[in-house]
Order: C-alpha cells, then sequence, then structure tokens
C-alpha cells in the first residue's frame, strides 16, 4: 500500500452505521431502525441532496466529546493513510444544540492522541448562507490553534462561491488557509469564482474544470491542486460510472490532482478503496497512482 495524505475528508461522512447505532444507544436517540444493515442499506442516492437527507439524520447521534473523539479516532485507525486534513460542519451540529466546544473539543483530542499527523479544516454549510458562516467564523477564531483552514461545502448549484467573499477575506486576514467545493455539481465559473473570489489555495472536487481549456490551463500553470473523490463522484451521479471518469485526463493534462474518499461511510470505500477502484475499474497504471499518491503529499498544507 502506497503512502498518501488524504485532503477531502468530511469527517461526519465517516460515521459508519455500527457507530450510528452504538452513539444513539449511549445517548438514547430514536433512529427509524437499529439495524445496522438496514441503515448501509439505505446509502443509494440520485443526488446529492438525497444524500444529504440521510447525512444530517444520522448525524443526530453526534452529542458529546465522546462523541466525537469516537468518531475521528475510528476514522484515523480506518484511513491506510500517512496525512491527514479533515473537514468538519459546526454548524450541523450547532443548529442541533450541541455547542463549538463540544465539537472542537472531541476532534482535537482525537488528532492529538493518533499517531498519525492530521490537521482540522471548518467548513461552511453554504446552504446557510454567508451572514451565518461569519459568525461561525467568529465564533471559532477562540479555537484558532486548533484549525488550519476553512472551506465551503454542502450544496453548490444556487450557492455561489462569491456570496462567501467577505467571510474569506475575514479568513485570510486570521492566516487560514482557504478550500472549496467547486466544479462538482457546479460548472467552471464556480471553480473561476473560488479562485479569484476567495482566493481558495485548493480546489475540492474541480472535475467540471475540463470543461473550460482555459481554466485547466491556468490550474496548470499555478499548481492548483483538485482533491478529486472518484467513488463520490459516481455515487452522486456526477459522473455516470467509473469507466467514465475524466481523472486520467486531468492528469494527462498535468493537474495536480488528488485522490479522496469525500464520505466514505456513504460513498463505498475510504481512501486505498479509492485507489483500488482506479486501477481495477478505470484501468489507471502503477505509474499513475504513484503519481496521485505523491501529489497528495505537495498538495497538503500541514505535512
Amino acid at each position: 500500500m502506497r503512502p498518501k495524505a488524504e485532503l477531502h475528508l468530511h469527517i461526519e461522512g465517516t460515521l459508519e452505521p455500527e457507530l450510528v447505532v452504538e452513539l444513539a444507544r449511549r445517548n438514547r436517540v430514536e433512529l427509524p431502525t437499529f439495524d445496522v444493515e438496514a441503515i448501509r442499506a439505505r446509502y443509494h442516492f440520485v443526488n446529492l441532496q438525497s444524500f444529504l437527507d440521510i447525512y444530517y439524520e444520522n448525524m443526530a447521534v453526534l452529542r458529546t466529546e465522546q462523541d466525537f473523539y469516537d468518531l475521528a479516532t475510528a476514522y484515523l485507525k480506518r484511513s491506510g493513510v500517512q496525512h491527514a486534513e479533515i473537514f468538519f460542519d459546526p454548524q450541523a451540529h450547532l443548529i442541533r444544540g450541541v455547542p463549538l466546544e463540544v465539537v472542537f473539543g472531541g476532534l482535537h483530542a482525537a488528532l492529538k492522541d493518533s499517531d498519525i499527523p492530521a490537521a482540522l479544516i471548518m467548513c461552511f454549510l453554504r446552504d446557510r448562507g454567508p451572514e451565518e458562516a461569519e459568525e461561525v467564523l467568529r465564533a471559532a477564531l477562540p479555537y484558532r490553534e486548533q484549525f488550519i483552514g476553512v472551506g465551503l461545502d454542502s450544496a453548490e448549484v444556487g450557492h455561489p462561491p462569491s456570496l462567501y467573499r467577505r467571510v474569506f477575506d475575514i479568513a485570510a486576514g486570521e492566516g487560514l488557509h482557504r478550500v472549496a467545493h467547486a466544479g462538482e455539481e457546479g460548472g467552471p465559473d464556480y471553480v473561476w469564482e473560488a479562485l479569484d473570489v476567495l482566493r481558495v489555495e485548493r480546489v475540492d472536487h474541480g472535475i467540471r474544470a475540463m470543461e473550460d481549456p482555459s481554466l485547466v490551463a491556468r490550474l496548470r500553470e499555478e499548481r492548483i491542486p483538485l482533491t478529486v473523490c472518484p467513488l463520490s463522484n459516481v455515487r452522486l451521479r456526477a459522473v455516470p460510472s467509473l469507466r467514465d471518469h475524466n481523472l486520467p485526463a486531468m492528469l494527462d493534462e498535468g493537474l495536480l490532482v488528488t485522490v479522496n474518499s469525500d464520505d466514505p461511510a456513504y460513498f463505498g470505500g475510504y481512501v486505498e478503496d479509492n485507489y483500488r477502484a482506479l486501477r481495477e475499474q478505470l484501468g489507471m497504471s502503477e505509474a499513475q497512482l504513484d503519481q496521485l499518491a505523491r501529489n497528495s503529499f505537495e498538495a497538503a498544507f500541514a505535512f
């Protein structure tokens, strides 16, 4: 197994059905079912929104510092990576009444106790608007030493990156790294906005950038990383099948692309499963996979 880093991983998306049930029982949270396989059977999505509906429903079991600690620890033990930069969504917990100190406390403790070097990136839920994003960033600044950057996630369409200029400017002023989901659902224009308006240092997903040759040229010339998530793209119907994925073409264009698992509990595998699928289903060579692994360390902020 080749050394690799993971740069596009939502910690809430590592919530395996077994842990959902365990935490629900611990916290006395009612679920539609406590059958692990029945929960797993629901993981068939027609689009991003259908995924998010189940994603947030399961997240209700996360209540205490110990829950967040157990969640992050389980991922780090299972990840198979040598470095991880982990997304988390504080708004998804705040709206359920879970305080920031609980989220930070559990996640930070898990990272400190792990043998795998890892860092946190705090993401804003774009569907909740830029004003709330700014409020959350300001509320998180007392924990500034516990996260290295900010990101922008959730459903792209209808929530262009440019809406978040102010909060990303504030983050930049605090010395935080900046990333954003763009170019999975949204077109190349979303990637342009992420680069020009938010001044991101990495683009999360970015597969639709290939539709714009001038954008491809810029990404190549500026060595802007793209954190691609192949199995996720298939499960959310961004591409018809893995055999149709444009990752090999992105490599051929000289782009700094990396492979990541996104929400592995929901999308059929962790990062090594993505590498295996690229080899077995897409026919990528060992040399290409080695290049992707090397890219992951070049693209990392904290490695």
